[in-house]
């Protein structure tokens, strides 16, 4: 079985502006200034326990452990208020899908956003019938960069030939470690240059992304 797996933040959607949104009432609720959109665009990648801690030290908000599972709660009940007031997808994206369920792939989510709230914004923007599986950052004890999550995804699918599809460096460290071939969207979140992000393949346009996967191959996987 072929198989395409998505990031999701940054890959198939631009959530940041209800990222963003969601972080600012928080900080506001505790009397602290908002923060720009592109700052809290920086903070996103590494599921919400890391960005609130990015938040929290950007606004000079003590840590504490007990403070930080708090304010990590209260953002995860913000958000899944209103997931997909702001959020969109990516142009080109709902066509590629169509593309490669026509072509017979496998689809799954891999990212590090709560499982349940990835849920909502796949429903909410109506992909979710697209996935054949959904791993969250919640689903296991380890997240991305860690590869048990993507190998979690490409087991419950069922495939044994993978492309791993992502914005940023997150992304290309989770497909090395897991040994899948990676398929670089350069027009979301990543912090770094193209070139410095391991990839075997980058693309701007979703509209060329089945011939990209015909062109490099997908890579067998052995869990």
């Amino acid at each position: 079985m072929k198989a395409v797996i998505f990031d999701l933040d940054g890959t198939l959607v631009d959530s940041a502006p209800d990222i963003h949104a969601t972080a600012n009432a928080l900080l506001r609720s505790m009397g602290y200034q908002p923060m720009t959109l592109e700052t809290i665009r920086s903070f996103i990648g590494n599921g919400v326990p890391v960005l609130v801690k990015r938040m929290m030290a950007e606004a000079g908000i003590p840590y504490t452990p007990e403070r930080h599972a708090e304010l990590t709660a209260t953002f995860e009940r913000l958000y899944s208020e209103k997931p997909v007031a702001y959020t969109v997808l990516y142009p080109g994206v709902r066509d590629a899908l169509e593309v490669l369920a026509q072509r017979g792939y496998a689809m799954g989510v891999c990212t590090n956003k709560v499982h349940a709230i990835t849920l909502q914004v796949l429903e909410g923007l109506r992909i979710d019938g697209f996935f054949g599986s959904v791993i969250g950052g919640d689903s296991l004890p380890v997240h991305k960069p860690d590869p048990a999550p993507l190998h979690a995804c490409i087991k419950e699918l069922g495939a044994d030939s993978v492309v791993f599809v992502g914005d940023s460096e997150v992304d290309g460290a989770t497909a090395e470690a897991a040994q899948v071939t990676f398929a670089l969207y350069t027009n979301g979140y990543r912090k770094k240059p193209v070139a410095e992000i391991p990839h075997d393949v980058s693309f701007t346009n979703f509209a060329d992304l089945a011939g990209f996967l015909a062109a490099v191959g997908e890579q067998t996987v052995r869990l």
